[in-house]
């Protein structure tokens, strides 16, 4: 009674905060789905593509109507504002703000379970199948909580990184909220890592709390990754962002007071290619598990998942996969939130040993 209690006045919160929330989806990559999945990286990014010549549209549409009514004598009766409302109003259109808030309509607004993109994932019929995977209940880390099962997302494959849909949803989702609080800083002063660390420190607590943790009984890293590199979508609509060593140029730029897309031809490598990698797969990228789910994830792994490893992978250690697990602290040298406790379930060390046997 006393743990309904908390999730119902959690969910009003949230509710009447306006917080924009997938609440608490997870997704297992551990168990590897019995044939390939079909990358759809392009067939993704069309979509994405899609929606962002939309928000363009409507941006560049509305510039046109406030920029008319500096051009033209203000009439009496019509709907233009003072001169200066309206130069006030072409000032945020022409901003990345403008641009990032209709894109985030289009692909990451939506309820409590599911955004605009969740849904198109779900209903959309790629080209060539299997584009999706989800485990069945009896095989899944979530056998003995059927809630979190209740609300587990597939596992895709896009540009090469394997990782559950629900990342998607983060990262245009709360990669928004967190672009917000990242500007919002900004404007208030702060230096950009400053601001970027203001926003990781509201993912952790999201985490810690309604988004993972408290009520799904998972802290994932993998979701942290997804919400930050969000962040850095949002911010390289309109500016050139770096990611590792690489500067990503920017998607759109101001041409005679309009919005335009800068290299039509290679979109689809800049839009959102760039953000993907397996820091956002829980098998590689582990989560943190709650007391109670924690020992049923590692047996669930060790039983059944691990075979499938092994089989598909009979020449790696346990030494290469700790390494490459290492490496995903930290998302191309940037903090992203990152933690590590006792009960994380590591394939390395749950299914490999330094020989490539099976581990005792």
């Amino acid at each position: 009674m006393r743990s309904s209690t908390l999730l119902s006045l959690i969910l009003i919160t949230l509710i009447f905060a306006g917080v924009p929330a997938a609440f608490a989806f997870e997704t297992d990559q551990y168990n590897l789905p019995p044939k390939p999945l079909f990358d759809i990286g392009d067939e993704v990014s069309d979509h994405i593509a899609e929606n962002l010549v939309s928000a363009v549209a409507k941006v560049n549409a509305e510039i046109v109507v406030h920029q008319s009514c500096l051009d033209v004598p203000r009439i009496k009766g019509s709907k233009c504002g003072t001169a200066d409302a309206e130069r006030s109003r072409l000032t945020y259109l022409h901003s990345n703000d403008a641009v990032a808030n209709e894109v985030y309509k289009l692909l990451g607004y939506g309820d409590l379970f599911v955004t605009k993109t969740g849904k198109w994932f779900r209903k959309h019929k790629f080209s060539k199948e299997p584009a999706r995977y989800t485990t069945t209940y009896l095989e899944s880390i979530y056998v003995t909580l059927p809630s979190d099962y209740l609300t587990i997302s597939p596992t895709i494959r896009l540009y090469g990184s394997q990782f559950g849909l629900d990342k998607i949803e983060h990262f245009f989702q709360q990669g928004y909220g967190y672009y917000k609080i990242y500007e919002k800083d900004i404007a208030a002063g702060a230096m950009p890592d400053a601001a970027a660390k203001k926003a990781v420190k509201w993912g952790k607590m999201t985490e810690r709390t309604y988004f993972g943790l408290l009520v799904s009984g998972v802290y994932s890293n993998a979701d942290l990754v997804a919400n930050y590199a969000g962040m850095k979508f949002y911010l390289g609509l309109t500016q050139p962002i770096t990611i590792g060593m690489v500067t990503r140029p920017a998607i759109l730029s101001l041409k005679d007071g309009s919005w335009a897309i800068n290299d039509s031809a290679a979109l689809h490598e800049n839009l959102i290619k760039p953000f993907l990698s397996e820091h956002l797969n829980e098998a590689i990228n582990p989560s943190i598990y709650a007391f109670n789910l924690y020992p049923t994830v590692r047996r669930v792994v060790k039983n059944q998942a691990c075979p499938e490893w092994r089989k598909l992978y009979p020449e790696l250690t346990r030494s290469d996969i700790a390494a490459r697990t290492e490496e995903m602290a930290l998302w191309y040298g940037e903090d992203y939130g990152y933690a590590k406790q006792r009960r994380m379930v590591s394939i390395a060390g749950t299914c490999f040993s330094d020989t490539g046997t099976k581990p005792s």
